[in-house]
C-alpha cells in the first residue's frame, strides 16, 4: 500500500510539474531590421566657355598681331560626384612656326593657378576636387579657370603675309577637353595623379 501511495504521489507531482512548465514564458527579444541597399556612384564633369564666336564644334577667335584675346574655359565637377582628380588636357595644333632659324609660337598662354601638371605629361594638367569644391549651379560657382587671367597673346611677331598664307586646315587651333577620375583606389588610400589619368580609358 505504501509503494501504491508513494508512486500515486510522484505521478501527480510529474503532471503538475508538466502543466506548469508547459505555460512558462521565457523571456525573448527581436531588434529591429536593418536592410543595407547598396547604391550607385559616379563622376560628372563639365567644360564651358563663353568668349569667341560660336562656331561649329567650338568658338573663333580672330587673331591681331599682339593682341590679348579674351578667353574663358572653366571645368567644374558636378555636385554628388565622387571626389576626384579633374584633368584638362590642351591640344594645340598649327600653334608653332619657325622664324630666325627660332620655332615660335603664333599664341602663347599660362596655364590658371591651381593646376598641376600631370608627371609624364606635357599638356595634361590636374587638380583635386573634393564635395565641397563641387558645383550644382552649371559652373556659376566651383568652376576652375583653364587659362590664367581668362587669355591667350597673339605673338607681334606675325606678318600679314602669313596670316594670309593660313588656310582652314592650317589655321592654329586650341582642344581643350575635361576628364575626371576617383581620387581614392580604396578608404583612405589615394592613387597618384599620373595613376588617375592613366585610369582613364577614353582620353
Amino acid at each position: 500500500m505504501r509503494k501504491k501511495t508513494l508512486a500515486l504521489v510522484l505521478a501527480l507531482t510529474l503532471i503538475v510539474v508538466g502543466v506548469v512548465s508547459g505555460t512558462l514564458a521565457w523571456l525573448t527579444a527581436k531588434s529591429d531590421t536593418v536592410v543595407n541597399t547598396f547604391t550607385t556612384s559616379d563622376i560628372e564633369v563639365k567644360l564651358e566657355e563663353t568668349k569667341g564666336t560660336s562656331v561649329t564644334g567650338g568658338k573663333e577667335f580672330k587673331m591681331i598681331p599682339g593682341y590679348e584675346l579674351e578667353k574663358d574655359p572653366k571645368a567644374w565637377v558636378v555636385a554628388g560626384s565622387e571626389d576626384c582628380f579633374l584633368f584638362v588636357k590642351l591640344d594645340w595644333a598649327n600653334n608653332t612656326y619657325t622664324s630666325d632659324e627660332t620655332t615660335k609660337s603664333y599664341l602663347d598662354w599660362t596655364i590658371a593657378d591651381g593646376w598641376e601638371l600631370v608627371p609624364g605629361e606635357t599638356n595634361v594638367y590636374y587638380r583635386t576636387v573634393t564635395s565641397e569644391q563641387m558645383s550644382a549651379d552649371n559652373g556659376a560657382n566651383n568652376a576652375f579657370p583653364v587659362l590664367k587671367d581668362n587669355k591667350v597673346t597673339v605673338s607681334g611677331d606675325i606678318t600679314k603675309e602669313q596670316m594670309n598664307a593660313f588656310t582652314t586646315a592650317t589655321l592654329p587651333k586650341l582642344t581643350i577637353t575635361a576628364y575626371a577620375s576617383q581620387l581614392y583606389k580604396s578608404a583612405g588610400v589615394g592613387f597618384t595623379a599620373a595613376e588617375a589619368w592613366n585610369n582613364i580609358a577614353n582620353k
